[in-house]
């Protein structure tokens, strides 16, 4: 009876065990810049650590860069792992939570900045489309103006293309892009005052 239950206990175990042995070989490997390693590590934890972050952060696109940079973290800085500390299951879900985390203090803290900086700028009419248009919307202009979109960061070139290529209205790119209606503002401010920097000499 001692030796079938010292069987079972094996077999119960052994899986487990298995599992982690070749997680630690994954993580040492990927030490070693295994990229094969590292896909295959992705590939195993990833639609865990999206449910995770979906949890936490409610919103698929913020997720989505959390699971990145908390992967991207542990390919430039895989010694973190402490195998004395738990399984690498564990010591990943506990990288993507803690990126989740910041994730969400960073959002509230660019609404925040994006809604003072609202208040502190007056804008003429309900809403600045019409004005994107008026200023750039010429056809002769058309070239420059791509070369001064592509000059925008990504994220202000994304909400004055909305606009003005495709005529939404703040509310509706805020709804597109799943953004707190402030932080379109704010980003369109800032591209705005870019542009127009950008093309103070085209009708000189």
């Amino acid at each position: 009876m001692q030796a079938l239950a010292l069987v079972v206990e094996r077999t119960v175990v052994e899986p487990t065990d298995i599992v982690g042995a070749r997680d630690r070989d994954l993580i040492r490997r990927v030490a070693d810049g295994d990229r094969e390693a590292f896909r295959s590590l992705f590939g195993r934890y990833a639609q865990t650590a999206m449910a995770l972050a979906l949890r936490v952060l409610r919103q698929y696109h913020l997720a989505e860069e959390t699971v990145q940079e908390a992967f991207l973290s542990v390919w430039r800085n895989p010694d973190a792992y402490d195998a004395e500390r738990g399984s690498v299951r564990a010591w990943l879900m506990s990288t993507v939570h803690n990126r989740a985390v910041d994730m969400v203090r960073r959002e509230e803290a660019q609404r925040r900045r994006a809604e003072e900086a609202v208040a502190d700028v007056q804008i003429e009419g309900d809403d600045p489309a019409d004005e994107v248009v008026e200023e750039i919307g010429l056809p002769q202009e058309r070239k420059a103006v791509r070369e001064a979109l592509a000059s925008l960061p990504d994220e202000q070139r994304k909400v004055i293309e909305l606009m003005y290529y495709d005529g939404l209205s703040q509310s509706r790119i805020a709804d597109r892009l799943e953004l707190p209606l402030g932080t379109v503002k704010s980003r369109t401010l800032l591209g705005m005052r870019r542009l127009r920097t950008a093309l103070a000499g085209l009708r000189a």
